[in-house]
């Protein structure tokens, strides 16, 4: 096992009855606080208004910043910024899903640095050492982000996503209440549950490197719990137990805990350029590529064939058997099932209408502008990017 460092300091209140905790945590950094959330389906939520009311009624100055998108924009973040600095805004709560997370993750870093633009944080040119308090109210189970110090930015003049890492901009508190993701539609409940096995697949599953016990094996357990509860979750919206199991495995999967020792490339996640090009939800994106990742790289290196086998046997539940090759050809065929026929979403792009004329772009962002991902479960060149890209169609 690889040094490495572990610490999460994300202060979890998990249930129905614990926002009458929020305004202590916010009060801890000062009596202003910006509230971002993705438009008016959360606003004129019951939630919202008990937020608000919870935090006016203890004489904190409330903020607000709407219309945060599915892919956050670096023009939206500096939004935010500007909000931040103008009033002396201490804290940024996030109520919403993953994207709205990491929005209020780079506001609250920039506007601690001297740039009004979160770009600059993201290359380089400006430094940061400070931020903003971050506490996070997530209502889909999906990224993670509540447990996370990292955050991902999409800049639109340039067509790319990228962003920053650090513990600085780690949420100091999430608030996980189960009920708020009972008004979950299905597929957004489908595409958000799907990111949270890619994440699983990505950080420990599928790794170029020792499985170590520990960290395998938890890994291993949360892919099957979320394959077992997602579909549960999808038929019935108002099942507390699967919505908190789902929301729990959430976090879990980007905790660092699962990651710890490991050191790799995201593969899907790098791969996954869709939701930046097409504007297309990131966890779709990721279901569409996963399968035919799976596939490439097993018909390009056999060698392959046990780990894939193992998911299939012990994810999906497939029998076993002593011909390694065809139970792993077998599990990419009950995983695509699994998102087609119980997640209910496209498994092509063509289904989306998309051809391939950004591939080739695509390819290179997958591999940040070199010309490899040497550190994936198995190395992909750009070329092999393009390959995959082409069998998603």
């Amino acid at each position: 096992m690889n040094d490495f460092q572990f610490q999460n300091t994300t202060k979890v209140y998990f249930g129905k009855n614990q926002l009458k905790n929020l305004h202590n945590e916010v009060l801890k950094y000062g009596n202003k606080i910006l509230i971002a959330h993705g438009g008016e389906f959360i606003k004129n939520s019951p939630l919202y208004s008990k937020v608000v009311n919870e935090l006016e009624s203890n004489n904190i100055q409330v903020f607000e910043l709407g219309a945060v998108e599915p892919n956050p924009r670096h023009t939206t973040v500096n939004k935010g910024v500007a909000m931040c600095k103008k009033n002396g805004i201490q804290t940024v709560l996030a109520i919403g899903g993953g994207s709205t997370i990491d929005c209020c993750k780079a506001i609250a870093a920039t506007s601690m640095s001297e740039s009004d633009n979160i770009w600059d944080l993201v290359e380089g040119k400006v430094k940061w050492n400070n931020a903003l308090a971050v506490i996070a109210m997530p209502t889909i189970a999906s990224t993670g982000s509540e447990m996370d110090k990292s955050c991902v930015i999409a800049n639109v003049d340039l067509g790319i996503k990228s962003g920053i890492n650090g513990e600085l901009i780690r949420p100091k508190a999430a608030f996980l209440d189960p009920t708020n993701t009972f008004s979950v539609p299905a597929r957004q409940t489908a595409c958000g549950g799907y990111d949270i096995m890619a994440h699983l697949f990505d950080m420990n599953y599928f790794v170029n490197s020792e499985k170590y016990p520990l960290q395998f094996n938890v890994v291993e357990t949360l892919l099957r719990i979320v394959r077992e509860q997602l579909p549960v979750a999808i038929k019935e919206p108002t099942n507390y137990e699967a919505r908190a199991t789902m929301l729990w495995a959430a976090s879990w999967a980007l905790n660092s805990f699962c990651t710890s020792g490991y050191k790799t490339n995201a593969q899907l996640h790098a791969l996954e350029q869709l939701s930046s090009t097409f504007d297309l939800t990131h966890g779709l994106g990721l279901a569409i590529i996963t399968p035919k990742w799976m596939k490439y790289v097993l018909d390009k290196d056999p060698t392959t064939a046990p780990d894939f086998a193992r998911f299939g046997v012990n994810v999906m539940g497939i029998g076993d058997d002593e011909d390694k090759v065809e139970v792993a050809y077998k599990a990419i065929e009950a995983l695509q099932s699994f998102i087609k026929d119980e997640l209910g979403l496209p498994v092509t792009l063509s289904e989306l209408g998309i051809d391939d004329r950004h591939f080739e772009d695509m390819s290179i962002k997958a591999c940040y502008g070199k010309e490899s991902l040497p550190l994936a479960y198995r190395v992909l060149t750009r070329e092999d990017c393009l390959n995959i890209y082409k069998m998603c169609l």
